[in-house]
């Protein structure tokens, strides 16, 4: 069986980079800066990384995914999705959890250009809503707190202390400014 590829555009996200690890998919993920496209690279494990601010996406993908992506998850939305959905694999999975460069969009929200991409490679787009999997919370938990301490599933935190903090947090996020999740934090444990 031919090598399966994925693209994975979020470095905060390594439980879709670990899924990528297995012996049949190649990881290559987009980031924001040299720091978080090495962060890829070195603790995540992603076989390539693409800098968006520094290299022309829908080329990278097509030099890094010459046969084309067969998987695709998406939270960044409008230009990536774009890049990603013209260099679909035929009968190619996307799947949808968010568009992080639309939320603040003052024109309005841009919609995928090329989506008869989805039509000619018979590929196949869906939601990905984490809510959907309340039920099965508890048992993913588990799972994650395992891959966590073997050393599996390797997770960065940026953290911002204070509630002082939240409206500077929050903007770094919109712009990238994080490696990693962000989080604030809000007190010590028992305070």
């Amino acid at each position: 069986m031919p090598a399966r590829r994925w693209w994975c555009p979020e470095p905060g996200s390594p439980w879709a980079a670990w899924s990528a690890r297995s012996p049949r998919c190649r990881a290559v993920g987009i980031a924001g800066g040299g720091e978080k496209c090495g962060h890829l690279l070195s603790e995540l494990d992603f076989d390539a990384a693409i800098d968006y601010k520094a290299e022309n996406v829908e080329a990278a993908l097509r030099e890094r995914c010459p046969d084309g992506i067969d998987v695709y998850f998406d939270n960044v939305g409008g230009e990536v999705l774009d890049a990603a959905l013209a260099n679909l694999a035929r009968n190619a999975r996307v799947v949808i959890c968010g568009a992080i460069s639309q939320y603040n969009a003052s024109n309005g929200f841009t919609g995928p250009s090329n989506y008869m991409s989805l039509l000619v490679n018979h590929a196949s787009m869906t939601g990905f809503v984490v809510t959907d999997y309340a039920d099965r919370y508890a048992d993913g938990l588990q799972q994650m707190a395992e891959w966590l301490r073997s050393g599996k599933l390797v997770s960065r935190e940026d953290i911002a202390e204070g509630l002082e903090r939240f409206p500077d947090t929050l903007l770094r996020l919109y712009k990238g400014e994080n490696t990693g999740k962000l989080v604030l934090k809000l007190a010590e444990e028992g305070e």
